[in-house]
């Protein structure tokens, strides 16, 4: 693929993060661009009430944050979930190597176009009632539940708390073993 956003971060620096640390963080300046190459990084904002909801899981493959390729500051905090390794590039290093290449400047407005029809999804589901309805929706478009030490990341995703996300998981399964007998 000659015009992926992975060729530009092909003399990137590399950075590995472990599970838990920061990239950056709420408010830091946008000095650098991160490709995931390994690993899960998440963007995440607390609410003022200690609430965790991600905006973004980036996996391999993943720019993460594109928006802030725009921005002087960060929206959110960039949190490794598990132990990852990124290409780090300056945004103004990244900026430059788009203005010289239209195909490639065509390819990342793609992915950015693809990126605002995920949020809006993501908005959407959010924007349901009741546990359960977000949950089948995110089920309908995802095809299954993560392993069971990821749910947590589900709960943030759509925007419940941990707890709920669990009831709602155990009124299910409850439901499935009445259905057997």
């Amino acid at each position: 693929m000659p015009h992926s956003i992975s060729t530009i971060f092909d003399q990137a620096a590399r950075r590995v993060v472990d599970k838990g640390a920061p990239l950056f963080f709420l408010g830091d300046p946008v000095t650098e661009v991160f490709f995931v190459e390994e690993g899960r990084i998440g963007l995440r904002r607390v609410s003022a009430e200690g609430g965790e909801m991600f905006l973004q899981m980036a996996v391999a493959g993943d720019l993460l944050a594109e928006g802030s390729v725009y921005s002087e500051r960060y929206h959110c905090d960039g949190v490794a979930m598990e132990r990852s390794r990124v290409a780090v590039l300056s945004r103004r290093a990244f900026r430059d190597r788009l203005r010289r290449d239209p195909d490639l400047m065509e390819h990342w407005a793609s992915r950015l176009a693809h990126a605002v029809q995920s949020a809006r999804l993501r908005a959407e589901i959010r924007g349901l009632r009741t546990v359960a309805e977000r949950l089948d929706m995110w089920l309908a478009l995802r095809g299954g539940l993560p392993e069971r030490g990821h749910w947590q990341e589900v709960a943030a995703e759509l925007g419940v708390s941990r707890e709920a996300l669990y009831r709602e998981l155990a009124r299910r399964r409850d439901a499935d073993q009445d259905g057997e007998a």
